[in-house]
């Protein structure tokens, strides 16, 4: 597991969407050490006219956007790891969507493994079993 939940500034396209989830999946994988087969991806597009940035859409400011949040178990990834995740997906998507605001958002979510699960069982129940 993790689940990404994404929101991206444009027009939805398989393209893009491949894109966007080859990038994810990589640095999902690679930096914070998650496993690609139960990683989960949703993705969402808003129109630059229904986004706001500092009370100004982002179609007027000629700008894109993205924001999203990945849960992850508690205690899986270092504060280092968390950080260069951060600055890869900024990165990434600026080079997917290029003019990228700089407010454009990364959740990393840590989560209680006794909270937290797939397939009906805890990441507790996984990590004892």
């Amino acid at each position: 597991m993790p689940i990404l939940n994404v929101k991206v500034s444009g027009t939805k396209s398989a393209e893009m969407t491949k894109q966007i989830t080859d990038l994810l999946l990589d640095i999902t994988t690679r930096i914070l050490k998650k496993k690609r087969e139960v990683t989960a991806i949703a993705i969402d597009y808003v129109d630059r006219d229904s986004w706001m940035v500092g009370g100004r859409l982002l179609s007027e400011q000629n700008k894109n956007s993205f924001y999203f949040d990945i849960k992850v178990t508690d205690e899986t990834n270092t504060k280092d790891e968390k950080a260069q995740y951060i600055k890869e997906a900024f990165e990434g998507f600026a080079r997917i969507l290029g003019d990228l605001h700089e407010e454009s958002y990364v959740y990393v979510a840590d989560v209680r493994a006794a909270a937290y699960g797939y397939g009906g069982k805890t990441q507790e129940y996984r990590y004892h079993h």
